[in-house]
């Protein structure tokens, strides 16, 4: 028996949440759904017995990501949409050719939180019936239906061991560059066209006086309890290890959806994160914190002549202060996302889903020319790593025969493994909690 709908994902953090929401509103309606993961290993059924009828992407670039995301996972399939989970982009980016959706990936079925993504991608050579606007999926949570399904402050202090009589700042990170090495960075310059290097580089300054200043400020308000939310892209570093150990109120803390410590902070601090959407829709006090500008290039452009806070007395005056009135211009954050309160995002795309399951495919990303190539080394590489993972096998032992660079490569790629595993258990839980909420 065929499958209706394959959902691949990449980070558990970013979209495992929404994407099960959408699951309990597609198997509400009748339709068989599931999830996988972008480095679980390649599975025969969903290339026979299984094939999805449609397949839903976490991202959708160019040639290569519909050959590495679709082809490779289903075989070839014109019913796709891509969630387009990185839509908020900085000006370089909107302006290179990699994020604009090029080649046959453009024929694809593009999410739009917002009418600023359909404009700008449609300018690019994206067709208009290819890019659909339907609001954020993850800023449903936010709406009253869903407030029962957030933690809040104290179920998270009791799940965490965390003081809930104290003031809780969340620092959003967003970091994602610092903990790569040189053959990272390539490889991301290689894939986007950009250049990454100087990104890490005033990351990497930016990190350590941001670290800087949240240490005094636990020093100089011990009332004060920082917890530190890193980007789904960056490791622990050793800093980072020493400032929990050092201070029993600077917690690392990388589960849950970020909505969950937004929801209970009294107080958040970002540098650039896109998160900073779910802080302003839910009217929380915010500072952004920006040891040195950051160029136009880099910035997210909702982040366009923000007010940010460049030294560490403004930061404790600030915080000290009225922080009532947002860092950004609301119309910026507004035009990249729509909030329809009375049609959702979830059912918007589920709607969206439905429409392409049952009728004609919108285009046909398999043409022109277009001809897909089968990965057989990474088909037989993740096979490779997700056992290792399973068995707990260290690479390293096998450095002696590997080599270290290979080695460490595979050490890394099974750490993003084990960041993105998710047993299929908590799954369906998380699935079932949902329908009984949209009912």
């Amino acid at each position: 028996m065929g499958l209706d709908f394959l959902i691949l994902y990449e980070h558990i953090t970013r979209e495992l949440e929404s994407n099960c929401l959408l699951m309990a509103e597609l198997q509400k309606r009748g339709y068989s759904v599931e999830l996988m993961q972008l480095m679980s290993r390649k599975k025969l059924k969903y290339f026979l017995w299984k094939k999805p009828k449609v397949i839903l992407t976490s991202a959708m670039y160019d040639n290569e990501t519909l050959n590495s995301f679709v082809y490779n996972n289903v075989g070839r399939l014109n019913k796709v949409i891509n969630l387009h989970w990185e839509e908020v982009l900085s000006r370089e980016q909107e302006e290179s050719s990699f994020y604009s959706l090029k080649e046959n990936a453009a024929k694809c079925v593009h999410i739009c939180w917002g009418q600023a993504a359909k404009d700008r991608i449609t300018a690019h050579g994206v067709n208009q019936k290819n890019a659909v606007v339907t609001g954020a999926l993850h800023l449903d949570f936010l709406s009253e239906a869903f407030k029962k399904h957030m933690k809040g402050k104290k179920q998270l202090a009791e799940q965490y061991q965390l003081d809930d009589s104290l003031n809780w700042t969340l620092y959003i990170s967003s970091f994602s560059c610092a903990s790569m090495d040189d053959t990272e960075i390539k490889e991301l310059n290689d894939m986007t066209n950009l250049d990454f290097t100087g990104f890490r580089e005033v990351g990497l300054r930016s990190m350590n006086t941001t670290l800087d200043w949240l240490e005094r400020l636990l020093h100089d308000r011990k009332n004060n309890l920082i917890v530190y939310r890193p980007h789904p892209s960056e490791w622990e570093g050793l800093r980072l290890k020493q400032m929990e150990e050092k201070h029993k109120n600077f917690r690392v803390i990388s589960e849950l959806s970020i909505r969950e410590w937004i929801y209970a902070a009294d107080s958040i601090f970002s540098w650039m994160s896109t998160s900073i959407a779910e802080v302003y829709f839910l009217n929380k006090n915010c500072l952004i914190l920006r040891p040195e500008p950051l160029y136009e290039d880099y910035d997210p452009v909702i982040y366009e002549a923000c007010n940010a806070v460049d030294n560490y007395d403004e930061l404790l005056n600030r915080f000290d202060g009225d922080m009532s009135v947002f860092p950004i211009e609301g119309s910026l954050i507004e035009a990249h996302y729509s909030l329809i309160p009375d049609s959702p995002a979830y059912v918007r795309i589920a709607n969206l889903a439905e429409d392409i399951y049952h009728n004609p495919p919108y285009d046909q990303p398999f043409s022109d020319g277009y001809r897909p190539k089968f990965n057989l080394l990474k088909l037989i590489s993740l096979y490779g790593l997700n056992l290792m993972v399973k068995l707990n096998i260290n690479p390293m032992h096998f450095s002696w025969f590997f080599g270290k660079n290979f080695c460490g490569t595979a050490q890394r790629l099974m750490g993003y493994i084990r960041k993105a595993r998710v047993s299929r258990s908590d799954i369906v839980k998380s699935v079932e909690e949902f329908r009984r909420i949209i009912g």
